[in-house]
């Protein structure tokens, strides 16, 4: 539906770079982005989005190993997207990180430069 919502915004776009994620079924974990006019790009391990993306798939891809538990999994997320916020201008603060886990989403706010 969101992608439905982009593409018909397509000569005057939402700005905008979405990730979605979340367990399907049988708990499968699923995650993929999509561009201003909502073309989807799967992924099976990870996507990234926004004006750090360049910085961000290199840290992704140098820290990131499969089957990574929650606590390892969000503490790669943060050392990634500090490395990465600090790195472009235009990053803003920080992020939201949500851990989803078949039996519960942990939510942490991550803060960096204030500039």
């Amino acid at each position: 539906m969101l992608q439905f919502f982009i593409f018909f915004k397509e000569f005057g776009p939402y700005f905008c770079q979405p990730v979605i994620a979340g367990l399907g079924d049988d708990n499968v974990p699923f995650i993929c982005t999509m561009d201003c006019l909502g073309a989807k790009e799967l992924a099976k391990d990870f996507v990234v989005s926004g004006t750090a993306s360049e910085s961000l798939y290199g840290a992704c891809e140098s820290m990131y190993k499969p089957d990574m538990q929650p606590d390892e999994l969000f503490e790669t997320i943060s050392q990634a997207l500090n490395s990465s916020v600090d790195r472009d201008c235009l990053s803003g603060w920080g992020g939201y990180v949500l851990i989803v886990t078949p039996t519960e989403v942990r939510e942490h706010v991550i803060k960096s430069r204030m500039d």
